[in-house]
């Protein structure tokens, strides 16, 4: 199975040991328990999380496949189980509804030729890597009074928005006021259009052509198989969908599906099955808290949440199961909140011994529940008299490999080695979507880390090419270069015979920002015997479980809280 990395890039057989526990197992086929081996079972018997639901459950707008018609090729296959049936419901020409019934049906795409070549135009302000970077950039341009949406149509980005931008000129007028300003990174994304990719729903030998499509079953479950370019699979999603047109001039199939539900495909391939009860409750509880919070991530799509790691890793049913469902069940409608509003609940694989804070990794307003701790309950290293802001301390502490949470799991330390060309390959890629004047440059000639977090993250990386230097801050590392698998690294040039410089090796430690829970790290403390209140307070210290209620603000504007 091909697995997208967070950046848009085919992970290869290295990167699919980056990937969280579950999906790590789900990727390589391991995984025997849940769906694989009790799917029929899983998918008819009532949800536990299910059986007492309440009148109203929040349902959330879940992306499945975000880029329907990228590829001529793409084909979505829609089937209802054994004795049920789908129902498609689509508007008609004059506006009223037609309904059809079916076992199975087919979503391909047809490329349709533009009567007239068309320009396809939009002013990106700013790229980055993660939701949360974006999202503060694009607060810093409305407070300057620019009208900005964020969007990702690879990577996220900050639009000057649509609809005030309108024509070439305005879209003109707007780059030059900004380079009169000094900011020379906002471009015009200027695309020629020669044809447009229109979905062909294919009913009993029929075609019909259109742009929003309902889909539902009789017993509520719908199995979805692609065949997409970096994504084949076959998975049984409840609740119903829908399929729509997006900002890209594709499509997206869109998981209509009740929260707690939500949470049996995403529990079980974020974490696994096998940790202690009181672990799997923890993920369950961040697991919908993320959710709730984030809501707002794709409002450009007319969505709410993807189905991979720039969100939660969710596979619909598959992989459900019973100790999962249990742990859903027990903590059912429980979040966790910071002063009454939902926590930014992140979290991740392995956090190399020491969580980050979120501005070590991401700009915006600081989160006081996300903190620099060492991630250990029996270590003795001291932050206050050791800080890892000093380069040859992150050394010493990397080299540490007992005492830790996290010790003897396979991403608690790494290195990798990268060649010079491709360090210079990565990099070039990376400048050309900045549209860099840097982009051009020949060769790399030096990689510095100029500054380090308290956690030992890296805030500043210097590269020194023969075109000049450019330094490159926080996460925005991970998309510059392939080889490191967190912020949490220090370099050592590799020479060849006659001393020239022919790459670099990264040692590092933690899979993933390191902000917040770390997965494998709560195993140990599952082990341990810990239970779920006290892993959450030693991951967000100073935060509340509740009940989720009316009082509870899922999110606050910070540019109405300033």
């Amino acid at each position: 199975m091909a697995i997208a990395h967070p950046d848009g890039k085919l992970m290869n057989a290295a990167w699919l040991g980056r990937l969280r526990p579950a999906a790590v197992a789900i990727a390589t086929g391991t995984l025997t328990v849940g769906f694989v081996v009790a799917a029929k079972q899983i998918i008819s018997q009532p949800a536990l999380s299910q059986q007492a639901a309440p009148a109203k459950d929040v349902v959330l707008q879940v992306g499945i496949v975000q880029r329907f018609g990228t590829q001529p090729t793409d084909t979505v296959t829609l089937q209802a189980q054994t004795g049920d049936r789908l129902t498609i419901k689509f508007p008609q020409a004059d506006g009223k509804q037609q309904t059809l019934t079916t076992n199975t049906a087919t979503l391909k795409v047809l490329m349709q030729p533009l009567p007239e070549s068309q320009v396809q135009e939009r002013v990106v302000l700013s790229t980055h890597r993660s939701f949360e970077s974006a999202e503060d950039n694009a607060n810093d341009w409305r407070s300057q009074g620019i009208p900005v949406e964020i969007a990702q149509p690879k990577r996220w980005q900050v639009w000057a928005k649509r609809d005030v931008y309108t024509t070439p000129l305005l879209r003109r007028l707007l780059i030059q006021s900004l380079q009169v300003k000094g900011i020379q990174t906002a471009f015009v994304d200027s695309r020629l259009l020669k044809q447009q990719p229109k979905a062909a729903l294919l009913i009993n030998g029929k075609s019909y052509l259109k742009d929003s499509v309902q889909i539902s079953a009789g017993r509520g479950v719908v199995q979805v198989q692609t065949e997409l370019k970096d994504d084949r699979n076959k998975r049984f999603y409840t609740g119903s969908l829908r399929l729509q047109p997006n900002t890209y001039g594709t499509y997206t199939l869109v998981n209509q599906v009740p929260l707690e539900a939500y949470l049996r495909g995403v529990v079980p391939n974020e974490i696994g099955t096998t940790a202690a009860s009181s672990v799997l409750q923890v993920q369950a509880i961040l697991a919908r808290t993320y959710a709730l919070r984030n809501l707002r991530r794709f409002a450009v799509d007319n969505y709410q949440l993807c189905a991979d790691t720039q969100c939660q890793v969710y596979f619909g049913l598959s992989g459900a199961a019973l100790a999962t469902d249990s742990a859903i069940a027990a903590t059912r409608g429980k979040v966790l909140t910071y002063q009454n509003e939902l926590v930014d609940a992140v979290y991740s694989a392995s956090t190399g011994g020491i969580t980050a804070s979120f501005n070590d990794i991401w700009e915006g307003p600081d989160r006081p529940y996300l903190t620099t701790r060492v991630d250990s309950v029996t270590s003795k290293w001291d932050l206050s008299r050791q800080p890892l802001t000093n380069e040859q301390t992150a050394r010493q502490f990397l080299k540490q490999t007992k005492g830790f949470n996290e010790a003897d799991q396979k991403w608690f330390r790494w290195q990798y080695t990268s060649s010079l060309t491709e360090l210079n390959k990565d990099l070039h890629a990376y400048l050309k979507t900045l549209n860099s004047p840097l982009a051009n440059f020949k060769s790399i000639e030096q990689l510095k880390v100029e500054q380090r977090s308290p956690a030992g993250r890296v805030q500043k990386l210097r590269v020194t090419t023969d075109l000049g230097a450019i330094d490159l801050e926080k996460d925005n590392i991970l998309v510059a270069f392939y080889a490191p698998a967190s912020l949490f690294f220090y370099l050592d040039p590799v020479l060849d015979a006659k001393k020239k410089l022919t790459g670099y090796a990264f040692s590092g430690g933690g899979l993933g920002h390191g902000v917040g829970l770390s997965q494998t790290g709560s195993y140990h403390l599952g082990k341990l015997g810990w239970s779920s209140d006290r892993i959450l307070s030693f991951y967000y210290p100073g935060t509340q479980l509740q009940p989720l209620n009316n009082s509870i603000v899922f999110w606050r504007d910070p540019l109405k809280v300033r």
